[in-house]
């Protein structure tokens, strides 16, 4: 592997709190030395000037739509958005075609991800076979295939009794499991349940879908001794029940996409699909509490929750179009947006994004020091673009922030000590 040293970036490292300007020297997919570098022979350097040296980011929801829907994306397409994004991990939920309840599955996965040479691919293993809630799969066989963790993959498990056979068998292999909190029966519409919603003629989700589905599995999870994570959090509701339980000591987490720390159900006023996700864009007082929330460390990973969409999913009435929205080529930006609008300080910020879902998942990375592996991204904090078709690199151009302008963006992607992503000449 190449021997590579960057010079005289700003090192940050949530973990550690480091802040300070040095040099990062790189051997054999590892940090090998950092801050004050000698003694050390580069094959290539990179002179990082005014740049920003972090860990790379790890997305812990990125659909990429392989297998099963190539029609919107890709393996490869992903894996180098995801690159020249600054993210250097992946976390792909099971919901694929066929889901990810087999090793054989998982091994596709992570074969084409290899080939790919980009981004990392980390694929969960399905909770249930199918995903149909009826079933246990070899929970043994996915840990080996790789698998650090199992999830619902959006699918809640109806049979409660089921799901808590699912966690204490899970929790016999130390995997945690990433539930989905949402009552689906309740969970018949495409708004908040609203003003707006009822303005605009729209069925509405109310956010007892979400409290409803939460209350269920913290009840059932606390019968257990598994690890369990809450994914996408919507409302204020749902903060205030993970605030309690986190206050009598529960292990539990969860995490917020970030396109819920910006916008609103009113940025669908024009009826346009883009915002159209599940689960529904709420209103501005449930996105202030998961803004607090986020501050106080009620929910501590960000994630962009990932779901490319061919132009067809998205044509259409609102309500007859496919929810979900592109969001890997943005998620870096908008973390540092949150810092710039004193949301988050620098570190909690990038924590939430990198250290966060790494411990959730038991990862190596996510860490900027000696011996962790070399998944670093430079980024450049005064490097304005704007979000358009032609800027972002997924193959899913259904990004709800077209039209917006950023201030910073990565110049560099290290994965294991590869550079898979350089400014082009």
């Amino acid at each position: 592997m190449s021997r590579i040293l960057i010079r005289n970036a700003r090192l940050i490292d949530p973990d550690s709190g480091l802040d300070s300007t040095g040099d990062i020297a790189i051997a054999d997919g590892r940090i090998v030395a950092l801050g004050e570098v000698s003694d050390f022979t580069p094959v290539q350097t990179i002179e990082a000037d005014g740049q920003w040296a972090i860990p790379g980011l790890i997305d812990l929801a990125a659909r990429t739509r392989e297998p099963g829907a190539t029609r919107k994306a890709d393996i490869a397409s992903e894996a180098r958005a995801a690159a020249s994004a600054g993210i250097t991990t992946l976390v792909v939920p099971p919901d694929t075609q066929p889901v990810m309840d087999s090793p054989s599955v998982v091994e596709l996965v992570h074969h084409r991800a290899e080939a790919a040479g980009a981004a990392r691919v980390v694929a969960l293993g399905a909770l249930t076979t199918g995903l149909a809630g009826e079933q246990l799969p070899g929970m043994a066989g996915l840990a080996a295939a790789g698998c650090p963790g199992l999830s619902d993959g959006g699918y809640p498990v109806a049979d409660s009794l089921v799901l808590r056979r699912a966690l204490e068998y899970a929790s016999t292999f130390a995997l945690p499991c990433l539930l989905t909190p949402v009552d689906t029966a309740l969970a018949q519409g495409c708004l908040n349940e609203g003003p707006t919603a009822t303005r605009l003629g729209l069925a509405g989700v109310p956010a007892a879908a979400e409290t409803a589905g939460l209350g269920r599995q913290m009840a059932i999870a606390s019968a257990t001794q598994a690890r369990v994570h809450f994914g996408r959090l919507s409302s204020v509701e749902g903060v205030r029940l993970m605030t309690a339980a986190l206050g009598e000591g529960r292990k539990l987490s969860a995490d917020v996409a970030v396109h819920q720390l910006f916008l609103t159900d009113q940025d669908a006023m024009e009826f346009d699909p883009r915002f159209h996700l599940q689960p529904p864009l709420r209103d501005i007082i449930d996105r202030e509490a998961l803004r607090q929330a986020v501050s106080d460390g009620v929910i501590r990973i960000i994630c962009s929750d990932h779901q490319p969409h061919d132009q067809d999913a998205k044509d259409g009435p609102f309500a007859s179009t496919e929810p979900g929205a592109s969001g890997i080529d943005t998620l870096l930006a908008l973390v540092l947006r949150l810092v710039e609008e004193e949301v988050l300080s620098l570190h909690k910020a990038l924590a939430a994004v990198t250290i966060e879902p790494a411990k959730l998942l038991g990862l190596e990375s996510g860490r900027l020091a000696e011996g962790a592996p070399a998944d670093i991204t430079l980024v450049n904090p005064n490097a304005p673009w704007f979000c358009t078709n032609e800027s972002l690199q997924s193959r899913g151009k259904n990004s709800p922030f077209l039209g917006w302008e950023f201030s910073a963006r990565a110049t560099h992607t290290l994965i294991a000590g590869r550079l898979v992503h350089q400014p082009t000449q």
